[in-house]
């Protein structure tokens, strides 16, 4: 039990500093030391992500903090939303037909690690790219349709693929795309649990362990706003490019683990 309560508290710290959530830390890990299904690790990462996220977004509101651009986050907001649906739906498709759930966990982590290895790269070369300024409802709910999709699908709440595409798409800075993330997580992360709860698709779970995990994650909330403030842009940048390098040995040996490599 207090593993499950670590490991959300320090996912959601660092997923508080750097607008990742959190899940892409939390589902990993939990997969690598086998103490849950892969559909409850889903579950628990999901509903973990959403409570820091409501209490980071609700905070950065109430406080006045203007870095959330709303002429941008809310259609990607949408989109995400929507687009949590689709992966949720495509989750269910794949775990249902599978001939065992490994396989399904082996997918998640194989897809996770190449994206993640892709987000790496983007990151370390961010300089040399481009970025762009999309703008209009359409195309940013269409952004946000596939960020939406991958982080319900893959479990993971949104993870650090919205600030990559944060960066080029919108030539957002880490802190800015940062806080925009994690309100593009919060409307992901609602529709997601509304259509498992409707859907009745909630996997087994013991409720003092959605309690530990998600109390973590309000305190994770907490301290990672208060790390976010006291940290430069260039510690942000770092701390997240490293994170990226453990998620994907992480995910590597998963995969490898789930397939019987």
């Amino acid at each position: 039990m207090i593993a499950f309560l670590l490991v959300s508290f320090l996912a959601s710290v660092v997923g508080a500093i750097c607008g990742i959530g959190g899940g892409v830390i939390i589902k990993p890990v939990l997969d690598f030391f086998g103490l849950a299904g892969v559909s409850t690790i889903s579950f628990l990462s999901g509903c973990t992500v959403l409570s820091m996220s409501c209490y980071s977004v609700l905070k950065s509101m109430s406080s006045g903090e203007k870095r959330v651009d709303t002429a941008i986050g809310t259609p990607l907001a949408f989109g995400a939303a929507l687009g949590g649906i689709v992966g949720k739906q495509l989750f269910s498709m794949i775990k249902d037909s599978a001939p065992n759930p490994g396989l399904v966990g082996g997918i998640q982590s194989a897809v996770l690690a190449l994206l993640t290895l892709g987000t790496l790269i983007g990151t370390l070369y961010r300089s040399r790219m481009r970025a762009r300024r999309v703008r209009g409802v359409l195309p940013c709910a269409g952004i946000g349709l596939a960020l939406g999709l991958l982080s319900s699908f893959l479990g993971i709440g949104g993870g650090p693929f919205n600030l990559v595409v944060l960066f080029y798409f919108f030539s957002m800075d880490t802190k800015t795309a940062a806080a925009n993330s994690l309100y593009i997580i919060l409307f992901s992360q609602i529709t997601s649990l509304v259509t498992t709860l409707v859907t009745r698709t909630v996997p087994e779970f013991s409720w003092p362990t959605l309690l530990l995990m998600v109390s973590g994650g309000i305190l994770g909330g907490i301290v990672g706003r208060l790390c976010n403030k006291r940290m430069d842009e260039k510690a942000v940048t770092r701390l997240f490019a490293g994170l990226m390098v453990v998620i994907i040995c992480i995910s590597v040996f998963n995969a490898k683990r789930y397939f019987g490599l």
